[in-house]
C-alpha cells in the first residue's frame, strides 16, 4: 500500500478540514467573550478596588492584613454554607439531600465545586466513588436516552402508518420532542429556580443549561444559598430533573452528532464525487466511514412492532 493509499483511507482532507472548523470555532468564541466580557471584567476590577479603598478609609481599624482575614473568612464561611447575616447553617451543606445531590454532581462530571470533600477519607473515597460511577451513570443514561429514541421512533412509525409521509411526520415528531424537553427540562424548572432561588429568568435558563450540559461553572448552584429555607422536596426534585435531563440533552446532542455527520457526508462527496465512483467499484468495503456508519446502524436500538 502506498502513501497515496495510507492518505486515502484516513481521509486526512476531510480531518484536516474538520479539525480546522473546530479550531475557527474555538477561536471566533474566545474573540466573542473577550469582547463581550473583557471590559466588564476590567470595570468589575476597578470598582472593587474602588470599594477595597472605601473599606479600608471607613473602617480605619481595619488595615491590609485584616482585610485578607476577613476576605478569609467570608471565602471559609462559603465554603461551609455558614451565614454571615444569621451567623449559622440552617441544616448545613453535608445533610443527607445535599449530599447526595452532591454525590450525582460527581457522578455526571458536574461538578460546581461549591462543595467538595475536605477530608482525607472523604477525598479518597470520592477517588474511587468516580471511578466507578462515572461509567455506570453513562451506561444508565445511554440506555434511559435508547429507550427515549425508541419512544419517540414508535410514536413516528405509528404516525407514518397512518398518514404515508415519512419525511413530514419524523420532521413533525422531532419538533414536538424537542418542544417537549426543552419545555420540561429547561423552561419549567427556569420558572422554579426564579421563584426558590430568586435568579431572573436569564440566570436560571442559563443554569438549566450549564447543569445539563454537565459544563458546571459553579456561578450559580440552587440549594445553596444558606440565608434561603428550602422544602425537603427541593432536593430530590433537583436530583431527579438532573437525571432525566442529562439523558434528554444527551438525546439531542446525539441527534446534533448525526446532522453533523450526514452534512459532512455530502460535503464529502460534493468534493470529492469521482472517488466516490471509484470507491462504489470495489473499493468501497475499506472506507473507514463506511465501517463506522455500517457499526452504528447495528448498535442502532430496534423500533418494538
Amino acid at each position: 500500500m502506498g502513501l497515496k493509499d495510507i492518505f486515502h483511507l484516513a481521509r486526512v482532507p476531510s480531518i484536516l478540514m474538520l479539525g480546522l472548523v473546530y479550531v475557527l470555532y474555538v477561536l471566533i468564541g474566545g474573540v466573542v467573550f473577550w469582547k463581550l466580557e473583557g471590559d466588564l471584567g476590567q470595570k468589575d476590577i476597578s470598582l472593587l478596588l474602588l470599594s477595597k479603598q472605601k473599606v479600608l478609609s471607613t473602617y480605619t481599624c481595619l488595615d491590609q492584613d485584616g482585610l485578607e482575614k476577613v476576605a478569609q473568612v467570608v471565602q471559609d464561611s462559603s465554603k461551609a454554607g455558614l451565614s454571615l447575616k444569621a451567623n449559622s447553617t440552617t441544616d448545613g451543606f453535608w445533610k443527607f439531600t445535599s449530599s447526595a445531590v452532591f454525590a450525582a454532581t460527581v457522578v455526571t462530571t458536574i461538578g460546581y465545586g461549591n462543595m467538595s470533600p475536605s477530608s482525607t477519607a472523604g477525598q479518597i473515597f470520592c477517588v474511587f466513588f468516580a471511578l466507578f460511577g462515572i461509567p455506570l451513570n453513562m451506561v444508565v443514561l445511554n440506555r434511559v436516552g435508547k429507550y427515549m429514541l425508541v419512544m419517540e421512533r414508535n410514536i413516528s412509525n405509528y404516525l407514518e402508518g397512518k398518514t404515508g409521509r415519512r419525511t413530514c411526520t419524523r420532521f413533525f415528531v422531532h419538533l414536538v420532542s424537542y418542544l417537549s424537553g426543552a419545555l420540561l427540562f429547561l423552561f419549567v424548572p427556569m420558572i422554579v429556580f426564579q421563584l426558590h432561588e430568586g435568579w431572573t429568568y436569564s440566570q436560571a435558563i442559563y443554569y438549566c443549561f450549564i447543569t445539563l450540559s454537565t459544563i458546571g461553572f459553579g456561578d450559580l448552584v440552587a440549594d445553596n444559598n444558606p440565608d434561603q429555607v428550602y422544602p425537603e422536596w427541593y432536593s430530590v426534585l433537583m436530583a431527579s430533573w438532573i437525571f432525566f435531563g442529562l439523558a434528554w440533552l444527551a438525546l439531542v446532542i446525539n441527534h446534533s452528532i448525526d446532522m453533523l455527520e450526514r452534512l459532512n457526508m455530502h460535503l464529502k462527496q460534493w468534493w470529492g464525487g469521482h472517488e466516490q465512483e471509484e470507491q462504489s467499484g470495489g473499493v468501497g468495503s475499506d472506507n473507514p466511514d463506511s465501517h463506522v456508519e455500517e457499526q452504528e446502524e447495528v448498535n442502532r436500538p430496534p423500533s418494538k412492532q
